[in-house]
């Protein structure tokens, strides 16, 4: 799709979600419609190396456009992984005003795509479990909260990764003695087609597993949560802990336990909506805030992102652009 007539022949808004492990760019005019959308492969940034994200991200725009990516929008509203900082943030936009796509570029960190994506409710909540973990809030008013979500540097524990790692850790401690019996210890080390943790502990020492290859084990703890293996179960009931203490914490920084909001729901280890998790999630949340609406994600986040941009445009945004995003980007596959 090539965009059409916004101002001076180009689009009004480009929005990016960048993340981990996929990224996703629209375009849209001044009537909030879809006039151009890429989904590739992930942009996450390094502290060191914001070019290269933005070079994905450069490509992404150039297939959405149909063609140059200079000046292609007014606004562009880039929602990334790892803008977790505000020096990230200015230095991703400095990255990004390189490749001149817009007059104007606002930097946020995805959950806010996926808080805005959620709900429009003025005040909520976004949870997000998939890789890692992540929690960020609004209160009436604009005024926000978060987390840095580093990972353990900056103490969050409960994204697929650190499931993962607890599930490899439970089997090579009962292959070994320290610590109790659990079906993990067979099942772990069958997904990499070998005999015992400890081999998988091998190879992943000599680089022959990639360790990032722990996001791919949560299925296993939760249909070994499923069989009744306890140790199974005491990770998930790890994990539920977890996402209501970062929700209750939010909340209670921006007094919300009193008031109705919302609480949006995204990852793919949320989105799985597995009754292990989700019960005792939705319990000690409501224990927290009783006024609180669980609600999973059922837009793609970047229509968070093109939200926030005609948001600050001062652009109504027309019913049925969620799923018009969604529509356009299920024609471009996964990465």
């Amino acid at each position: 799709m090539t965009p059409r007539s916004s101002r001076s022949g180009r689009a009004a808004v480009l929005a990016v979600d960048g993340g981990n492990s996929k990224t996703d760019v629209v375009l849209l005019d001044r009537k909030g419609n879809v006039v151009g959308a890429a989904r590739g492969a992930g942009s996450n940034h390094s502290h060191s190396d914001h070019h290269s994200a933005m070079s994905v991200i450069d490509s992404l725009v150039a297939e959405a456009a149909g063609g140059p990516t200079e000046s292609v929008a007014d606004l562009a509203m880039l929602c990334l992984a790892g803008a977790d900082y505000p020096s990230d943030s200015r230095r991703l936009a400095a990255g990004a005003a390189r490749f001149r796509w817009a007059d104007r570029v606002v930097i946020h960190n995805d959950a806010i795509a996926m808080l805005r994506a959620g709900t429009d409710s003025e005040a909520a909540i976004a949870l997000v479990c998939g890789a890692g973990v992540n929690c960020v809030g609004v209160a009436p008013g604009g005024r926000r909260a978060g987390f840095p979500a580093l990972g353990e540097v900056s103490g969050d524990w409960g994204g697929g990764y650190d499931i993962g790692m607890a599930a490899l850790v439970a089997a090579i401690r009962a292959q070994d003695g320290r610590g109790p019996r659990t079906c993990l210890a067979k099942t772990v080390p069958a997904y990499f087609d070998l005999a015992r943790p400890s081999n998988v502990v091998y190879a992943m020492h000599c680089g022959r597993i990639d360790q990032e290859r722990l996001t791919e084990l949560p299925p296993l703890v939760f249909a070994a949560g499923d069989g009744g293996d306890p140790v199974a179960l005491a990770i998930i009931d790890r994990l539920a802990a977890e996402l209501v203490t970062m929700v209750g914490a939010i909340a209670r920084r921006l007094r919300l336990t009193r008031s109705s909001f919302d609480v949006v729901l995204g990852g793919g280890v949320l989105a799985a909506g597995h009754p292990l998790l989700y019960e005792p999630l939705t319990a000690g949340i409501l224990r927290v805030a009783p006024e609180a609406r669980l609600v999973m994600l059922a837009a793609a986040p970047v229509a968070g992102a093109a939200l926030l941009a005609l948001d600050e445009l001062g652009i109504a945004a027309r019913s049925g652009v969620r799923p018009a995003i969604e529509a356009a980007l299920a024609t471009k596959g996964r990465p």
